[in-house]
């Protein structure tokens, strides 16, 4: 998991700090509409700009000025790769490619989501004909195509439900390996089971969520927790209603607890406050639990944005007519602004330490070698070092805090 040695917040009660806290460093939007060809239906087919389409340079534009700074990419699984363990749709992943690069070349995070629910077509992922291994391939696939971009991160699925919750964390494990083995060193965010959400993270006893994903392994120990969180009585989002305005606060309690315990950072994937007379105070309360709560949280996407949005959609913020939506307002105290936050670089033995923007590339260099000593090499955080062996090398900044350290051994 990441750790970025963020301090934990300890509030007394009945203190307001939070409302000083600032905005947490990763505040965007999904962006939906690459998964609307998809019906549940097998005779289904993606027609792209008829059923289905990608972000475009406009809207990142737009939410981009509003002050957002990460976009969440819902597309599907079937589109990119018709059929399982084949080659990607070459001109489909153009078209995806294109608007990924339409945030990633303005410094914005893109976050990928198969938005496939842990299933390809009605089939679950680690089950008889979908195995695990055939989810690995086409993350193998996509991570290839993406892996030199630092500004993408990999979402391994939008909201698996209803298998077993061990049986989808071994196919995300088959997954991250299938990533790390393409040589990509992008962020990845690991969904729970039972819709990933938040409020139902630790249920389940020896299949929830909080116990099987302690199983989850990456060599480069570099990956987040994914949730989310509605604020309506069953928490599914789908009534225009919200329990009370301190809801989202309560529901989010346990697993900020749980992440702590653990030494995890989440981000909040998906969330949403319709327009009723309670939404703003509900929506400023959640946003302010979570900044008071730094050390767990590194960011949020709320759902959502897109132009093939029905016009009445209570969560959509795609402006209509040129106008804004009322809760494009109620985000702004909460946003970050589009730039990337910085995070900072522990040199020892050498120079280059100090903070620097997520996704940049920081010169460091090793000191002078004590008397009858030569540089060896960088040990501690070297997957971000474009040259370990080198006493003069690069760092390409990861979402994450980093320590290395200059080896000097014996002169031969």
């Amino acid at each position: 998991m990441l750790d970025d040695g963020g301090c934990i917040f300890v509030l007394a009660l009945g203190l307001s700090a939070s409302t000083m806290a600032a905005p947490l460093p990763l505040t965007g939007v999904n962006i939906a509409g690459g998964e609307f060809w998809w019906s549940g239906r097998a005779t289904a087919h993606p027609q792209y700009g008829l059923n289905y389409s990608y972000p475009t340079k406009a809207e990142i534009e737009y939410f981009a000025a509003q002050g957002m700074n990460v976009f969440r990419y819902a597309f599907r699984w079937e589109t990119l790769q018709p059929t399982v363990r084949t080659p990607l749709d070459q001109p489909d992943l153009a078209r995806l490619k294109e608007s990924v690069k339409w945030a990633t070349s303005r410094k914005l995070v893109v976050l990928l989501d198969p938005h496939n629910y842990a299933r390809y077509g009605t089939n679950i992922v680690g089950g008889a004909i979908v195995s695990g291994a055939d989810f690995a391939d086409f993350w193998q696939r996509l991570a290839v195509e993406f892996k030199a971009d630092p500004y993408v991160w990999f979402g391994l699925v939008n909201e698996p439900h209803h298998l077993p919750t061990q049986q989808w964390f071994d196919a995300a494990n088959a997954c991250i390996a299938a990533i790390r083995d393409s040589g990509s060193k992008n962020l990845i965010l690991v969904p729970g089971n039972r819709w990933t959400g938040a409020q139902s993270w630790t249920n389940g006893g020896d299949q929830s969520s909080a116990k099987c994903v302690l199983s989850v392994k990456d060599p480069l120990d570099y990956w987040v927790v994914e949730v989310h969180m509605y604020l309506d009585s069953d928490s599914s989002g789908t009534k225009k209603s919200v329990v009370s305005p301190t809801i989202g606060a309560e529901r989010l309690k346990q697993f900020v607890k749980w992440c702590r315990q653990h030494k995890m950072r989440a981000v909040l994937g998906e969330f949403g406050v319709p327009v009723v007379p309670e939404g703003e105070e509900t929506l400023h309360n959640t946003l302010k639990s979570m900044e008071a709560d730094s050390d767990v949280w590194l960011g949020w996407t709320w759902w959502a944005a897109g132009a093939r949005w029905n016009k009445q959609y209570m969560f959509d913020i795609e402006p209509r007519n040129g106008q804004d939506r009322p809760q494009m307002a109620w985000l702004q105290p909460h946003l970050y602004g589009a730039k990337m936050p910085q995070f900072t670089i522990a040199v020892k033995n050498g120079t280059g330490q100090g903070e620097a923007e997520a996704g940049a590339l920081q010169t460091i260099q090793a000191g002078p070698a004590p008397a009858g000593m030569v540089f060896r090499k960088w040990t501690g955080d070297i997957a971000w070092l474009t040259d370990a062996n080198s006493p003069n090398t690069m760092v390409c900044v990861p979402f994450k805090n980093i320590a290395v350290e200059a080896f000097f051994e014996k002169a031969p």
